[in-house]
Parts: structure tokens; sequence; C-alpha cells
């Protein structure tokens, strides 16, 4: 058994147990970091039709293709507000680190998650 890529919740569960449910269209993700989490799994896996479901339409750009020459390699959530079963938008900050060209890196974001048609969507990241 695998870890899933964003960490598995519970912690260290398998892709299968955590965000393959979502990937493979059994399953909508049920909080924002949920969701958050599954778009992390996508990116690392390659999964881009989760990517372009998931992304509000009034935010998603036209192309929404991963890029094969970055390894993802780990998320950390630092915050999480609202966004749970019963709320209508939420927060989550996060850093996922990544490898590209060779070069280890970063990307830090605060995103903004709202439902829509009772699904949680990504809406981008807050202005800061």
């Amino acid at each position: 058994m695998s870890v899933c890529p964003c960490g598995g919740v519970p912690d260290g569960a398998s892709l299968a147990a955590c965000c393959g449910p979502a990937l493979a269209h059994e399953a909508w993700p049920e909080t924002a970091e949920a969701l958050m989490r599954s778009r992390y799994t996508a990116f690392a896996t390659g999964a881009e039709d989760h990517l372009f479901r998931t992304w509000h339409p009034r935010t998603r750009p036209q192309d929404t293709s991963t890029d094969p020459g970055t390894v993802w390699t780990g998320l950390g959530v630092e915050r999480v507000v609202d966004g749970g079963p019963e709320d209508e938008h939420g927060v989550v900050e996060f850093t996922a680190e990544y490898v590209s060209g060779g070069r280890p890196g970063s990307m830090h974001e605060v995103s903004e998650f709202t439902r829509r048609a009772g699904r949680w969507m990504y809406v981008g990241p807050v202005p800061q």
C-alpha cells in the first residue's frame, strides 16, 4: 500500500482510501480541504480531468493540463477556514513541494473554494 500523494487522510491513508474515489469519479470531496487534497493528487498523478471538473467555470482557464516535467513531492496544509460539509465557502492555505528541471521548489497558496450545485469547487487563489 502506498500513501496517497496528498499525505493521506487519515494520515498515511492509501490513494484508494483517500483521493482515489474522487479521481475515479466515484465520490465528490465533502470538504474544501478534501477537494484541495484531491486536486494536489490530480497534479501529482496527471489526472487532468479531475482538475477540469473541480475548477469553478467562472475562473477556470482554457488549459488545465499538468506539466509532465514537474514531480510533486509533498503537501502541507497550514490553515483551513470553514469549508466543512455544511458550509458554502472555505479557504485552505497550503504549501506544495515539487521538483522541476532537477530543481526543488515550493508553491504556497491561500485558496478559495465555494459550492456550486452542492459540490465544492476551486475558485482560485485569494488575492494577497
